[in-house]
């Protein structure tokens, strides 16, 4: 008790050598847990606008239908087996589709796109295409029409052209993206946001009408109301060709489905197809999204289905994806412990200061009689207080920027958000909360701090009193 009280009025004989001791460790934990949490947080988003902009969490399928995606591996809807599924605990919802791929054609533009038969009303538990209806559009006219207004200021109007014909889900990000302001927005968003209106209508079972991404929209140089053909290979090999009006557009999180996507009412797709009353996949929603739960689900529901259909999971679905974020994660394992290496040549920088400067001190205390053994355990705990001041404040400061970043997320605007969208990701960085990730980095910090307590403990056990007091 008596080496601890010690040791705690050492630390503030001198309260710049502690503080500048302690401020290395503090930025320590502080960097690491911070861009930990945005590396983890960022790659549940990707994560989750994957599964939950097409995927979802799990399918029913026909066995064969993952690794030949044609018309003729479907199978046959049944509401029987939909209940028995729905009365699984962690079952929400059953969501029915119909995908497969089409040449889409306007005229001279063509492509080859994924066509989504989907029941509007039920895809809210998934997908939640709805949300995705594209209310404001920046058109070449309504950019035309904010210019000649004399209320909209300069910057905005260099903006717009930044951004001309992007399209927005929401007048948050509109108002974000064109650099307005909380205090500016009551007095511009409203005459802007009434030049750039888009009106979208729906799609219903039972009537011919489709949804286009938004981006696939601007290729096929297509608009609400147009007429959009699309020409395949339906069940059993025969010709799968329809003429649709466009009823609406849609703009998804994940550029690259955006980019090739057309829902269609479930009914209509089948018939366009020629597999009526089939499907190929029953999506689930699940309540509990975690890997133990889900896993699970997978083993109660595959018990109930036939046995040439299976059950697949996110992950199954999303192998690319998967892969690429691990290998992404090891590079960001490999930045982080360049950042830890930096760290702790500061750590031992400044331990190596804090010795030096002390040395005289060390060796007058060893001529009066304090034993080397005392003088060293002394030193062990003023360095673990230290350490664990710098440790302490830094994931309280880090907590603090990290709760607040996850209900309000990095979202990038400007010539940044253009950056994002152009290498096909959504300008937004998420943060991650709290979890065992917290433990980990601070531990590694710790580890550090008792790494560089070997020196001055070296340097006490090798002291040389007369040698110490020229010092």
């Amino acid at each position: 008790m008596n080496n601890l009280k010690l040791a705690w009025r050492n630390l503030w004989r001198n309260r710049r050598r502690t503080l500048i001791t302690s401020a290395s460790i503090f930025f320590a934990v502080f960097f690491a847990l911070l861009m930990r949490s945005l590396q983890l947080g960022s790659y549940d988003h990707m994560y989750k606008n994957a599964i939950e902009s097409y995927t979802g969490y799990l399918q029913v399928q026909h066995k064969d239908f993952w690794d030949e995606k044609i018309v003729d591996n479907t199978f046959p809807y049944e509401p029987e087996l939909e209940q028995q599924i729905l009365k699984d605990a962690n079952v929400e919802a059953a969501i029915p589709r119909f995908e497969s791929f089409a040449l889409a054609s306007n005229g001279p533009q063509t492509k080859g796109v994924l066509v989504m038969g989907v029941d509007p009303e039920k895809e809210k538990y998934l997908s939640g295409v709805l949300d995705r209806m594209v209310k404001y559009h920046l058109s070449p006219e309504a950019i035309k029409k904010i210019k000649l207004d004399a209320g909209i200021p300069d910057k905005v109007k260099e903006l717009l052209s930044l951004f001309e014909n992007s399209a927005y889900t929401n007048a948050g990000r509109l108002q974000l993206d064109l650099g307005i302001s909380d205090q500016e927005a009551p007095g511009l968003m409203p005459d802007i946001e009434r030049y750039c209106r888009f009106d979208n209508g729906r799609i219903q079972m039972g009537e011919p009408g489709v949804w286009v991404g938004h981006k696939l929209s601007q290729y096929l140089k297509l608009g609400r109301g147009d007429t959009i053909v699309l020409i395949s290979q339906g069940y059993h090999g025969s010709t799968a060709a329809g003429k649709y009006e466009i009823k609406g557009i849609v703009k998804l999180p994940l550029p690259d489905i955006d980019n090739k996507i057309i829902y269609l009412p479930l009914d209509i797709c089948q018939t366009l197809f020629n597999a009526d009353g089939n499907l190929t996949s029953l999506a689930l929603a699940v309540k509990d999204n975690r890997d133990k739960a889900i896993s699970g689900t997978l083993e109660r529901i595959q018990g109930l289905i036939p046995g040439d259909q299976k059950v697949m999971e996110w992950r199954e679905m999303n192998d690319v994806m998967v892969s690429q974020m691990e290998a992404d994660n090891k590079s960001g394992m490999i930045m982080l412990g360049i950042l830890y290496l930096v760290i702790a040549f500061g750590v031992f920088g400044t331990v190596l200061m804090l010795t030096a400067e002390r040395r005289r001190e060390f060796g007058v205390l060893v001529a009066i009689g304090m034993q080397k053994k005392k003088l060293a355990s002394i030193m062990t705990l003023e360095m673990f207080l230290i350490g664990l001041l710098g440790i302490l404040a830094g994931a309280l400061v880090a907590s603090v920027l990290i709760l607040y970043g996850v209900d309000h997320p990095l979202i990038f605007k400007g010539e940044m958000a253009k950056m994002f969208e152009d290498y096909g990701f959504e300008p937004k960085m998420a943060f991650w909360p709290i979890d065992t990730y917290y433990i980990w980095q601070m531990v590694i910090v710790g580890i550090m701090v008792l790494i560089a307590i070997g020196y001055p403990l070296r340097k006490i056990f090798r002291l040389k009193v007369v040698n110490a007091l020229k010092a």
